[in-house]
């Protein structure tokens, strides 16, 4: 019998600067002799997060409400209420800081630059290598579409053990790009003509040699791998594209959007004022970082970190009509709807703090409603297609811990306690560890469900007091 060529589970094209492209899973890359290691699967674990929470009494509605958007996710995720983290309350600094220092860590923020301890991701990451991440990997991948600056923890969600952020920030696409595949050094990128000339060229450029070897008469693949590598290669041609606005080179290439218009870095935070954007230019921006974000995950190049949509206390001035299932459901016009007001005082956030259970909450839900459309956008990223598909028969999101929370269970300043209780919590079922297709109302503290969730991946590491006596939370595991 002619034996198969095999290639390493993280085969990549390397090139000039720092450039490495890694290929999807193929079946090459099966081990051919044990199918119990063809089935195995990686562990990872990603804390998303999106700003301002959903008041409490409106998860009751469960999936009739605003979390409508996750409805087709339902079998794959744990919906948990009632998650009480007012442990971390801090005298004097309001609930939005505390409640979003608090997520995914369950610990008080420490000052305004560091988290009180590591985050759940972090924790696993040790455990599952605690030599370090294989080589050429990014040890951990933090990044966002968000707009409200003050203090690190409201955008920010991934955390070592000291409290140090885990990794940097990457809140443009083009960073995202950059940080997963590298970048092409033109003299010096410091002169106006080289930062044009980088417009021009693509990654991919210094790695075609091995790119024709891999879909030519001599590659170790068979003909239907070489095409999934022609049709890998061409998706992250079009996501630089869109992250760069690359000159075409093929005309056959989809379209690439306008060039992004949102403000990054101080800009975007005038002072706590708020920021003006569209529905079109907020999403847009988002969606490509979602892409990028999840591309990385399905070429094993990232197995930890952190996605933020939006930050904890997110100012901003929302406008354009919002489409659902493909029917214009609302119309987003916060300045209208805050009648007039300038500022912080015309931000959607606004919404939070007038939250009234007896009231239609109109403008709330609708906000929120549209923050679960794009976290279910990201999560199908992980759940669709055959390069979603790995060699146990699931998806990436059937296999990942993808941990899922926010800020705050009201808004209204005046009740710290009702402000960080019943925060909104989702979950993935880890390759089976964790309870799905169910909604829980788990009425515990933060920091107990985080700990159980990390003796279930089998990470002997604990949050919050060493003392603490230990209070597991059975009901989300298998």
């Amino acid at each position: 019998m002619k034996s198969v060529p095999r290639l390493s589970r993280r085969t990549v094209l390397r090139g000039l600067g720092s450039t490495a492209i890694a290929l999807p899973l193929l079946e090459e890359m099966l081990p051919a002799a044990s199918a119990a290691a063809a089935k195995s699967v990686p562990t990872r674990s990603f804390n998303l997060f999106f700003g301002l929470g959903i008041p409490a009494p409106l998860q009751k509605e469960g999936y009739d409400g605003v979390i409508e958007p996750l409805k087709p996710l339902k079998d794959k995720l744990l919906i948990l209420r009632q998650v009480d983290q007012v442990r971390c309350d801090q005298r004097g600094i309001n609930a939005h800081f505390d409640g979003s220092s608090a997520a995914f860590t369950a610990t008080p923020p420490n000052g305004e630059a560091k988290a009180g301890g590591a985050s759940i991701d972090q924790f696993i990451r040790k455990n599952a290598h605690p030599n370090g991440m294989p080589a050429g990997m990014v040890p951990t991948l933090v990044a966002g579409t968000f707009f409200r600056r003050s203090r690190v923890s409201r955008y920010v969600h991934s955390y070592n053990e000291d409290g140090t952020v885990a990794a940097a920030m990457q809140e443009r696409p083009r960073d995202v790009f950059e940080r997963v595949f590298g970048t092409i050094q033109i003299s010096n990128d410091l002169e106006p003509d080289a930062r044009k000339e980088r417009l021009k060229r693509s990654v991919l450029d210094s790695v075609v040699d091995q790119y024709k070897h891999y879909t030519g008469k001599n590659s170790p693949l068979g003909a239907t791998s070489k095409a999934r590598v022609n049709e890998h290669l061409e998706r992250i041609r079009e996501y630089e594209q869109r992250a760069y606005g690359l000159k075409k080179k093929d005309p056959n290439a989809p379209e690439r959007p306008p060039t992004s218009k949102l403000l990054h870095g101080g800009s975007a935070d005038p002072g706590g004022q708020g920021v003006d954007l569209t529905l079109d230019e907020l999403t847009e921006e988002w969606r490509l970082m979602a892409d990028l974000y999840a591309l990385s995950i399905q070429l094993d190049r990232v197995r930890f970190g952190s996605l933020t949509f939006l930050a904890a206390g997110e100012r901003i001035r929302l406008t354009g009509d919002y489409v659902f299932n493909g029917k214009k459901i609302y119309e987003f016009n916060d300045l209208k709807y805050r009648n007039g007001r300038t500022g912080d005082k015309g931000c959607s956030h606004e919404y939070w703090h007038e939250f009234r259970e007896e009231k239609s909450n109109e403008h709330l839900r609708m906000h929120a409603h549209m923050k679960m459309r794009e976290l279910a956008y990201f999560l199908n990223r992980l759940d669709e297609g055959e390069n979603a598909l790995e060699g146990n028969g699931k998806t990436i999101l059937d296999n990942s811990l993808i941990t899922i929370s926010t800020e705050s269970g009201d808004g209204r300043h005046n009740d710290v306690k009702r402000e960080l209780s019943g925060i909104f919590h989702a979950i993935t079922g880890a390759n089976g560890r964790f309870k799905t297709g169910q909604i829980l109302d788990v009425g515990r503290e933060g920091l107990d469900v985080y700990n159980t969730m990390l003796e279930t991946m089998g990470a002997p590491q604990r949050l919050g007091p060493a003392d603490r006596e230990k209070r597991a939370v059975d009901a989300i595991r298998v």
